[in-house]
Order: structure tokens, then C-alpha cells, then sequence
């Protein structure tokens, strides 16, 4: 049988295209240019250049020239400094730990999926608490009302844990726990839980998020305010320095800092930040570095952008190792950066929403080649509610197809070596390195959270980022490029709230009448005693509370007695949608109608951004609260947590004429019939309420029912929400 191909031309003549020695004629760079110039945009090669969003160029071409002057191309993997990955064979010795991430309601209905997906081929568990437990209310707390069981699992006391973990042998399973703001009465439980299933401490293995600094900038599950909190991080890696030899006393998370707005760079940048200034906390306890760098692990973003997320783990190891030598970390382990990886959340759509199979495939993808140690997988369902049964296999058959399938596995760091990849590691790297300059010359990342600077470098990111996806200049394809004339309805898991919270109160109520209330208030005292000395470990006394059943409520409240709970100042930045946004058509015509309404209603359209309930995440309000004023809207911006009741009288003393509530965690149906109610309560039902966020389509006729004026889920541009907005002020004020 006749091959063919250039191979079957040659085999015919009895040689083979390897022994085959021909002369070529070695094009030089000049050449590429002259003959790309004809077909390149305006006739300039320079056109074919990307600026990504970190401020990197890059090149439509990478020779050999580009590579010559750097330092790092010929290292290995498992020697320092890293770049080509921690381990010396990794995953052609092992593959990555595939993991699922997720919380249902209740702590049986979790423990129920776990079971299941540790069985179908997951390899580790990985937690997702409800909102009041990150924030350490007990699910009675009359603020959470519209949070229990949202967007992750209630956990009140040790007996929720146990339920949580039943079946699952704590020896065996790593655990991860993302839990920053209520950790210290959660990671007790856990301790607990395992010491009750007989499982001793030196036994337990996985990883607590405890990373709190990145709290204060994005994600805001936290409790406490900066100070007290670090103090909180250095007990915890104390303790399981100590006692937890096996277990990750902190991740250290660049994932929420993306998913908030920040570019690759940033992310980088700040994540590393963070890592330093924990380092600094623990060895001021008077700990040897090298006794506990080597448990320390990282947590990346893997969105969209496939070559810069590849670069930026390979950077991100370069850098750290860089970081722990000026420390002077000896221990290999301790130079070592070890992550777990996400898919983004962020990047799914809720149109088309089967695309999102294939964008969390290449996002997989590029967290594989950057060498992760662990990998979860996000649902294609998951930009609009929990996963289902059906959506969580295929999102973690999706690892298993690459682990098994492709023979990925087999070749260590294939990108080394790449004229691009090796530049645009080393590009990355110096990027971030700036940033942690900068964030140095400020005093270390305390600082540049307290001063609020760090916060708002992500949201004017975020902001940018918006207005190019809604101005038509980054392509989401089936939301502003390719759309679909008719959108199916997508089958999702919906969770009843009254029904969890009503269960949850019947156990605490229970947990409080059989316990032993006098033990449990003295090691609460304790506690607070210990927060106000100073002395003590706060992780051993808060696993003696846990044990007597204290609840995570109580030893939260125990410690805020002397901490105080952290209030957020409310800034936004101005000017950065419109820069990114106004060359694109309407944006002018639409500034114009603003302006007539104001000379119309005799002041400025106002509105109030809310979030309502415990959801911390706060990237869709703030730009929005950016986008409506550039284009002419008088904003107000609530703080976060507000209830229902507190946001309507905001918006009452501040005369607002609509209120935009932003719900990123299923309270929508909870939380925004209760505004709409306190409204009228107050006499103040002239002002509208719209909605935007997460939002499945199946919920909107109910949210128009309740009163709400718009509804904008995901994927709307801002420009269209706020031309609305503008016609029902407008309608409203009879003009």
C-alpha cells in the first residue's frame, strides 16, 4: 500500500525525508518583513502587534533573538528557579490532583456529591461554604436571612462538619477549604471532625485558603479588620506548623483578585505580595522560614487569555523563588511555588451557555501546560447557579479526558524552549516584578491594601476590561459577536433557602440544649481573653471551643469583642469605562439624552448601587457605579451588607431616583422583594428598583411580578442597562 504525502514521495525513491539532504535558502527577519508588509493592516507589521491588558507587546513573530539575552532558558524542572515546573518529572510522574469544587446547602446534600464525584475519578475535595459562615454569622442571625445555603454550604458547629465529611476518610482525602473571614472556627471543625472519626491531626492533608489580605481587596468574605487578622494567619501557621505537618496552613490567591477585574500581571503581582508579607507575619512570631515555607501554596485564575496564563505560571515561579532566597529560605521546599488552579468563573457566559465547555477545555488546557499541582474545573451552568449532577461530570470528565486521552502528561514543560513563550515569561515577570517594587516602596501589601490603592487598580482594570467587551473591541462570542436569535432555557439547580435555614436553626437549637453551656462560655472567654492579651494561639483555643460545640457564630462573635468588625471604605474610579468605552457608536447620543433628562427632572438622574445580604463581591457594582457616572448618572454606592432595610433608607435620605440592586449568590429572590417591600413601607415607592447580576432567566417574570422595574443578567452591556434605567426614571417622573 502506496503512502502519501511527502513521505510517500520519497519512500518511492527509496529515501526517506530524514536522510534526504537538500540545500534551503535561509530567509532572514528582513525578509519575513518585506513579504509580511504586503498583507499585513495598512501595510505595517507593527499592526500585527497585541498589547495585552498587563501592557506587554506581543509579537505576531519570535525568532531566536529574542531569546539570546535571557537568563532562564536552559533550566530543569525540579531545580531552581522553577520556571519549567516544581517537581522533576511532573506529571510524566504523576498527573495533577483533579478536583471538585463545590458546596450544596446543606452539609448532607454536599457530602452526597462528594461521595459521588470521589468516586466517579475526583481525587480531592474541595469545600464551598454559604456566605454567613465566611462571614461568621450562625444561620439564625437575622442578617443572613438571604443567604444561608446560597452559593455554597451551612456550617454552624462541628456536627455540620461531621455530616460534611461522613463516609469520607479524612487519612486519605485532601481537603481544600476556602474559607478566609470565618477560618479559625472552621478549620476547628474540620480538625475536630476528624479527631471524632479517628483521625489525628499529623493524619490530615489538603489546604485553608486563609488568605486574607486578598479579602480586603476583592472578594470582602472577611470579619476582621487588617491588623488582628494577620495576627489570626501567623497563629495558623504556627499551629499546623506544629501539629498539621501535612496540611497547607495558606493558599495564597491570585484567583478571586481576576475574577474581580485584574489583569494577568496584576494578579501576579499582588498574589506574590500577599505571599511576602505572610512570610514576614510568621517569621515575626519568631519561626524559622524554613519551617514553614514549605506548606505554603498559591491559588491562579486560568481565564481565557491561553499564552499569558501559561507564561504567568511559569513567571510566578521564577519570582517566588527569587522572593524566598531574600528571606534566605534554604530548603528547597521552601522556594518551590505549588499551586492550585481554577477555571474562571468570570469568562462564562450565561448566552450560549454550551460554549462554556469549551472555553473551560482551553482554560483547562493552559493551566496544564503551566504546570499546576491541582486543577478544578468550572460547570458550563455555573455563570447563573450551582452546578448540576449533569454539568459537574462533565466538567470534571473534562480533566480526566486530558489526563487519559491526549498523552499531555508525557512531556514535562513542552512550551520550554519556545522563542515566544520563553519571552513572554520573562516579559511577565518583569511586569509584576514593577508592581511588587511598587507595592514595596509603600511598605508592603498592608499598607497598599489599607490605603485602598491596591482595591482600586483592580476595579479600574475591571472597569476597562467592560467597557472593551461592551464597546465591541473584545469579542465574547455569543454575547456581543455571533449571538443567537432565540436562547434555550438551560435546566439549573435551584436551592430553597427558607427550607435550609429552617433546618439549620432546628440543629443549632439542638447543638445549644445538650451541650454544656458554662464549658462553652469559658473557653469562649477565652477566647477573647486571648484576643485582648495577645498571648495564646487563637487556632487551639478556638479547636477547644469547637470541640465542647461552640458554634462558628460564637467563637466569630468571641474574637470581634475585641477585634471589631471591618467596615470598607466605598470609593470608585472615574473616567476609566469611558476612556476604554467611548469610540464605539451611541456613546455620545446617549450622554446627550442624560443631560436632557437632568434639565427635564431639574437635577442629574441619581441612582444607588446596593449589594444586599452577605455577598461580598462587589466587580459588577462597582462598574456599573463607574459606567453610569462617566456617562452623566449622579452615583451613590452602598456599602456592602447592607439589609434590606438599611439600603432603603439610604436611598430615601439621598433622594435617589432608582436603586440598582447587584447580586452575584442566588439572594435575589430572597433579598429584592424585601427592598421593593421596605420601599413602600418607608413611602418611598416612586423610586424603581432594577436588577443586575446573576440572574437566571427563569427568575425574571418573578422579579418583574415583585416590582422590578429591569432585570440585566449577565452579558448585558452597561450602555443598554443605563438607557433603560434612564427611560424608567424618566416614566416614572411622568416626563
Amino acid at each position: 500500500m502506496e503512502t502519501v504525502g511527502a513521505m510517500g514521495i520519497d519512500a518511492k525513491q527509496g529515501q526517506t525525508a530524514a536522510t534526504k539532504t537538500e540545500e534551503f535558502r535561509t530567509a532572514s527577519v528582513a525578509d519575513w518583513e518585506k513579504a509580511s508588509a504586503k498583507t499585513a493592516p495598512g501595510g505595517d507589521i507593527n499592526n500585527l502587534n497585541w498589547t495585552t491588558p498587563d501592557g506587554i507587546t506581543v509579537k505576531p513573530l519570535y525568532t531566536a533573538e529574542d531569546t539570546q539575552d535571557l537568563p532562564y532558558t536552559n533550566t530543569l524542572p525540579g531545580f531552581e528557579p522553577y520556571i519549567r515546573g516544581p517537581q522533576s518529572t511532573m506529571y510524566a510522574g504523576r498527573p495533577w490532583t483533579i478536583r471538585q469544587y463545590a458546596g450544596f446547602s446543606t452539609a448532607e446534600e454536599s457530602n452526597a456529591f462528594y461521595r459521588k464525584a470521589l468516586a466517579a475519578g475526583g481525587q480531592g475535595v474541595s469545600v464551598a461554604f454559604d456566605l454567613a459562615t465566611h462571614r461568621g454569622y450562625d444561620s439564625d442571625h437575622p442578617r443572613v436571612t438571604g443567604d444561608v445555603g446560597k452559593a455554597g454550604v451551612a456550617i454552624d458547629s462541628v456536627e455540620d462538619m461531621k455530616i460534611l465529611f461522613d463516609q469520607i476518610p479524612l487519612d486519605k482525602v485532601s481537603v481544600s477549604m476556602t474559607m478566609n473571614g470565618a477560618v479559625l472556627p472552621v478549620l476547628a471543625g474540620y480538625v475536630v471532625a476528624a479527631e471524632e472519626q479517628g483521625v489525628s491531626q499529623d493524619k490530615l492533608s489538603g489546604t485553608i485558603q486563609n488568605d486574607i489580605l486578598k479579602e480586603f481587596m476583592v472578594r470582602n468574605t472577611y470579619i476582621y479588620p487588617p491588623k488582628p487578622s494577620m495576627r489570626i494567619i501567623g497563629d495558623i501557621i504556627e499551629y499546623t506548623s506544629n501539629h498539621m505537618p501535612k496540611f497547607n496552613s495558606i493558599s495564597i490567591s491570585g484567583y478571586h483578585m481576576q475574577e474581580a477585574g485584574a489583569n494577568q500581571a496584576l494578579e501576579m503581582a499582588f498574589t506574590l505580595a500577599d505571599g511576602k508579607e505572610y512570610v514576614k507575619t510568621a517569621i515575626a512570631k519568631g519561626m524559622d522560614v524554613d519551617a514553614f515555607a514549605g506548606r505554603l501554596s498559591f491559588f491562579w485564575a486560568v481565564g481565557m487569555n491561553f499564552y499569558l496564563e501559561i507564561a504567568k505560571m511559569r513567571a510566578a515561579r521564577l519570582l517566588w523563588c527569587r522572593i524566598m532566597k531574600g528571606f534566605n529560605a534554604k530548603n528547597p521546599k521552601s522556594l518551590m511555588l505549588r499551586t492550585h488552579s481554577q477555571t474562571s468563573g468570570w469568562s462564562l457566559t450565561e448566552q450560549d451557555p454550551y460554549n462554556n465547555v469549551v472555553r473551560t477545555t482551553i482554560e483547562a488546557m493552559a493551566a496544564v501546560f503551566g504546570g499546576t499541582q491541582s486543577l478544578h474545573t468550572n460547570a458550563l451552568d455555573e455563570a447563573i447557579a450551582l452546578p448540576t449532577e449533569f454539568s459537574a461530570r462533565i466538567a470534571r470528565n473534562t480533566q480526566l479526558i486530558i489526563q487519559e486521552e491526549t498523552h499531555i502528561t508525557n512531556v514535562i514543560d513542552p512550551w520550554a524552549g519556545s522563542y515566544m513563550m520563553e519571552k513572554l515569561t520573562q516579559d511577565m515577570a518583569d511586569k509584576a516584578w514593577a508592581i511588587i517594587e511598587e507595592v514595596d516602596a509603600m511598605g508592603g501589601m498592608t499598607a497598599a491594601v489599607d490605603s485602598g490603592w491596591a482595591k482600586l487598580k483592580i476595579e479600574a482594570a475591571a472597569a476597562e476590561k467592560q467597557a472593551r467587551i461592551d464597546s465591541g473591541k473584545e469579542v465574547i462570542v455569543g454575547v456581543n459577536k455571533y449571538k443567537l436569535a432565540k436562547e434555550d432555557a438551560v435546566d439549573i439547580l435551584e436551592i430553597d433557602n427558607v427550607k435550609v435555614r429552617e433546618s439549620q436553626i432546628a440543629r443549632l437549637n439542638s447543638i445549644k440544649q445538650q451541650r454544656d453551656a458554662a464549658k462553652v462560655q469559658q473557653a469562649l472567654d477565652a477566647l477573647t481573653a486571648a484576643a485582648e492579651s495577645g498571648e495564646g494561639n487563637l487556632l487551639d483555643l478556638s479547636i477547644k471551643a469547637i470541640r465542647l460545640r461552640a458554634t462558628v457564630g460564637e467563637v466569630s462573635d468571641a474574637l470581634e469583642k475585641v477585634f471589631g468588625r471591618h467596615r470598607a471604605d466605598t470609593q470608585k474610579v472615574t473616567g476609566v469605562y469611558a476612556a476604554a468605552y467611548d469610540s464605539a457608536d451611541g456613546w455620545e447620543k446617549l450622554k446627550g439624552e442624560i443631560n436632557a433628562a437632568a434639565e427635564q427632572l431639574g437635577r442629574r438622574p441619581r441612582v444607588m448601587i446596593a449589594k444586599l445580604g452577605q455577598d461580598g463581591h462587589d466587580r459588577g457594582a462597582k462598574v456599573v457605579a463607574t459606567a453610569f457616572a462617566d456617562l452623566g448618572f449622579d452615583v451613590d454606592m452602598g456599602p456592602l451588607f447592607q439589609t434590606p432595610e438599611e439600603c432603603a433608607r439610604q436611598a430615601i435620605e439621598n433622594d435617589v431616583h432608582a436603586v440598582g440592586v447587584s447580586t452575584l449568590a442566588a439572594g435575589h429572590k430572597t433579598l429584592v422583594p424585601a427592598i421593593i417591600e421596605e420601599l413602600k413601607k418607608q413611602g418611598a415607592d416612586d423610586i424603581i428598583v432594577f436588577v443586575g447580576g446573576v440572574v437566571p432567566a427563569q427568575d425574571y417574570d418573578f422579579l418583574f411580578q415583585s416590582g422590578v422595574k429591569g432585570v440585566y443578567g449577565p452579558g448585558t452591556p452597561i450602555p443598554a442597562s443605563a438607557k433603560d434605567v434612564l427611560e424608567n426614571i424618566k416614566k416614572a417622573a411622568s416626563l
